[in-house]
């Protein structure tokens, strides 16, 4: 890492959705690092997506759950900005959290202004930033050579069969290219560490390095990578990956190797795994040692036992994570 030595460890973290929160949980009680959280912006689904479409704003979900994750108050946080309204016909299925979001970001005159603003109200440990604030669709080409527009169109499959994804990209809206937001690339110059995932690959994962200038920054910085692996594959998208299908994938996108790539060693319940059959999901098991070409495999438990959703445990990541930063 950049820092050798003692003081605050600068930490970058590159995804999006559910997956981005839970780690973002695990780091902001991690003592002694400054966090930047990097965030996909080509959600399109639920109010998300109404808001996208009615009021041309850019999509706050995946933003205001990074915020959650690092507000003081969590919980708290959560209970009430999560809620959703069901009472008034306008404002049902969309979460007071989105909404506030969308007012601060339009009172504000632009949407990182509006991100600011809620993380200073929520008192925040870090910061979140949008990883463009130019609106743009995500397209991913599937191996048939047909193509599926949107975040939501790519995310839940139809039918019970769909090729496999080959390629995807982004189409700006309303200019000639979509463009990173500057201050991501000054996060990422100055990181000591750098970490890709977990989340869906291409919809939460992936859509970060299609952004002209996020690729060329992780170029440019000497900070270590960290890609933490999803627990379990997801239909439409990663079918019968490996750990190293998600690393080769990944280092498709980035143009770079990665340094080091955690993953999960516990397999989850049989009553659980047989629930996700029905979504055509299976357990990434371990199928690399502790070294392959140059990377280091971290394999642990990190697995959250309580409940019928497989995901990562914050505190388990948290623990992982600071063995590699320390």
């Amino acid at each position: 890492m950049n820092n050798s030595g003692v003081g605050v460890k600068k930490i970058v973290t590159i995804g999006g959705g559910t997956g981005q929160f839970n780690l973002l949980c695990a780091l902001r009680d991690i003592i002694g690092i400054k966090i930047s959280a990097v965030v996909s912006m080509v959600d399109s689904g639920g109010s998300t997506g109404r808001l996208r479409d009615e009021l041309g704003v850019l999509p706050p979900g995946d933003i205001l759950k990074c915020i959650l994750a690092l507000s003081a108050d969590r919980e708290a946080a959560r209970k009430i900005l999560q809620k959703r309204f069901n009472s008034n016909s306008r404002l049902s299925g969309h979460s007071v959290g989105n909404l506030l979001l969308t007012i601060l970001s339009q009172y504000a005159g632009n949407f990182p202004e509006g991100v600011k603003a809620l993380g200073e109200a929520l008192d925040i440990k870090g910061n979140v930033l949008p990883v463009t604030i130019d609106k743009a669709t995500l397209v991913a080409e599937l191996t048939d050579g047909s193509f599926l527009y949107g975040e939501t169109a790519i995310d839940i499959p139809r039918g019970g069969q769909r090729e496999r994804i080959k390629t995807a990209f982004l189409v700006p809206h309303h200019s000639d290219q979509v463009k990173v937001y500057p201050p991501v690339q000054d996060a990422i110059k100055n990181a000591d560490l750098i970490i890709i995932g977990p989340g869906d690959l291409f919809t939460s994962t992936i859509p970060n390095f299609l952004v002209p200038g996020v690729k060329e920054a992780l170029h440019n910085s000497l900070a270590e990578i960290l890609f933490v692996v999803n627990i379990m594959t997801k239909f439409g998208e990663t079918d019968n990956f490996g750990v190293k299908d998600f690393v080769e994938r990944i280092e498709e996108f980035i143009g770079k190797k990665v340094n080091k790539v955690l993953v999960n060693s516990q397999k989850p319940e049989n009553e659980v795994l047989e629930k996700y059959k029905e979504q055509k999901a299976k357990f990434i098991e371990v199928d690399l040692g502790a070294e392959w070409a140059g990377r280091k495999i971290i394999a642990k438990d990190l697995i959250d036992l309580g409940g019928e959703i497989i995901r990562h445990n914050p505190e388990k990541l948290k623990e992982a994570v600071e063995e590699i930063i320390n």
